[in-house]
């Protein structure tokens, strides 16, 4: 068990409130997943639970935090000080005999475990399976995981998904992965910033995440029709009163002198209309507010970018896929006609992000094509030294600035944030610098490496939506299902021995 009690969060650098004194206790069995906007605070949360010294160095927090048992943390991204750490030593001292089952569901080997090859050159995948299956050995109590599912082959995510909804062990997790949380999660952590993120709101549910969806739109609904009744009622009822309030005034303006008796019966039911216009405005006060919700991001390719049916992007075969002297697969060939949607799935280290650089290098000095990468890894594109506006107008006019700014307005940054480092802002905030590249570039070739394994599920629906919608080509790389099935026209499969279609 994990008791939260009056927990607070403030980030220092943008004076604004993460978490505001939120209260929660994860039980046994539960699968409590923290969605929410890229920059909410979910990997924040997350970090302050495990060990609050990691968020030091940029918030403020109050609050009791209680474990009953040991945790066990996934970071969303391994700590690059492990890099030159061979898998060997990183398992060193766990008794992993006692563990064979658990890896063979992550393709290792115990010969995997005495190697000597550094963490640092794993692929991402690797990475991410390396330090889930370290953490399971450990026999942890409650679990703590960072996008567990970040660059995982499809075997792999379905194991894991298929462990998350066996476990009795307290799962508190962040995902990206919509059909992951559909099919695990029991409890849904929901982060909100409403009102230009001057406000947060953090709301609870003990419900599957397609239940929560569903009851939070009706309660919203509900929610907005009374408070629009209670509005409408109170203008039709001010609308009432003051024919009341006029008609009295006009009495009392006419009335004779020579009346006193009907003067002061005129008086007394004027402070009865004033006593009902008091009453009238405290009932005003206690009205239901309208709903708040925050808004999605709001993103689109320009229409005008398209390529010619039929024309050649991409047309290459190569004999070896190569990292250094390891030799990932062979006969690779690849022929692609604008346009088109593809995309490339496989096992964790078979070469996909290694495939998916060589075709940049292609690519990137064709002067008949307009490419844009996005890696796997975004600091290969991004300086994070770097603000957001510092990066986009090292690359385009004033007027394109100002339209950058507002289309990172509808992405749903703050001015704090467009003119912060990139480095201080979190890896979905990352994503959509590199999207709003490709869309201001009018790119029409998209090279993409895991496209939407930073947007939160809420966000990622309106990438998909964009990037189906696309008149270029796209080569992308992802585990992701949902993008595969809704968004790829062909899927291929990188093995050993090359590159095959599944659909």
């Amino acid at each position: 068990m994990l008791e939260l009690k009056d927990v607070s969060i403030k980030m220092k650098y943008a004076d604004r409130q993460l978490v505001d004194h939120f209260t929660f206790t994860l039980e046994r069995g539960d699968k409590a997943v923290i969605i929410g906007e890229e920059g909410n605070g979910k990997s924040t949360l997350l970090k302050f639970l495990y060990d609050r010294r990691l968020v030091e160095p940029y918030c403020e927090y109050a609050g009791t935090v209680i474990p009953r048992g040991r945790l066990a943390y996934l970071p969303q991204m391994m700590d690059e000080a492990l890099y030159e750490m061979t898998i060997a030593d990183y398992f060193e001292g766990v008794d992993f005999y006692r563990h064979i089952d658990l890896l063979s569901h992550f393709d290792f080997t115990v010969e995997t475990l005495y190697s000597r090859q550094t963490l640092g050159t794993l692929s991402g995948g690797e990475k991410v399976k390396i330090q889930i299956c370290r953490l399971l050995m450990d026999d942890p109590d409650i679990l703590l995981l960072d996008e567990p599912t970040n660059d995982l082959d499809i075997d792999t995510l379905e194991w894991l998904e298929g462990f998350l909804s066996d476990t009795r062990l307290p799962v508190l997790y962040i995902s990206h992965d919509e059909t992951l949380i559909e099919n695990t999660a029991n409890v849904i952590i929901h982060m909100e910033q409403l009102i230009r993120k001057t406000k947060c709101r953090i709301t609870v549910s003990r419900a599957g995440y397609r239940d929560y969806l569903a009851r939070r739109q009706r309660q919203f609904a509900h929610q907005d029709q009374v408070a629009k009744k209670q509005r409408d009622d109170y203008a039709e009822q001010m609308r009432r009163w003051r024919q009341i309030r006029d008609r009295v005034e006009h009495e009392q303006r006419t009335i004779s002198r020579a009346d006193p008796s009907g003067g002061r019966l005129l008086k007394k039911k004027m402070h009865s209309v004033l006593a009902t216009e008091r009453r009238l405005a405290r009932e005003k006060e206690q009205f239901l507010d309208f709903s708040e919700e925050e808004e999605a991001i709001i993103t689109r390719f320009d229409s005008d970018v398209f390529l010619p049916s039929g024309k050649v992007v991409l047309d290459i075969s190569l004999d070896r896929l190569c990292v250094e002297d390891r030799i990932l697969a062979r006969d690779i060939s690849l022929l692609v006609t604008g346009p088109a949607i593809i995309g490339i799935t496989g096992k964790n280290g078979a070469g996909k992000s290694t495939l998916l650089r060589r075709l940049w290098e292609i690519l990137q000095n064709r002067s008949d094509l307009f490419t844009a990468y996005m890696p796997q890894n975004y600091a290969e594109m991004l300086d994070y030294r770097q603000t957001p506006v510092e990066h986009l107008s090292a690359n385009y006019t004033k007027n394109e600035i100002t339209r950058a700014r507002t289309c990172m307005g509808s992405m749903r940054f703050t001015h704090g944030e467009m003119t912060s480092p990139i480095g201080q802002l979190s890896g979905g905030q990352r994503a959509k610098i590199l999207f709003l590249d490709m869309v201001l570039k009018k790119a029409n070739v998209l090279l993409l490496d895991e496209p939407t394994r930073n947007f939160s599920p809420l966000s990622a629906p309106v990438v998909r939506r964009a990037l189906r919608s696309f008149g270029g080509a796209i080569i992308s790389v992802s585990h992701d299902r949902k993008y595969l099935t809704e968004v790829c026209g062909t899927i291929y499969e990188l093995n050993p021995d090359g590159l095959y279609p599944l659909t």
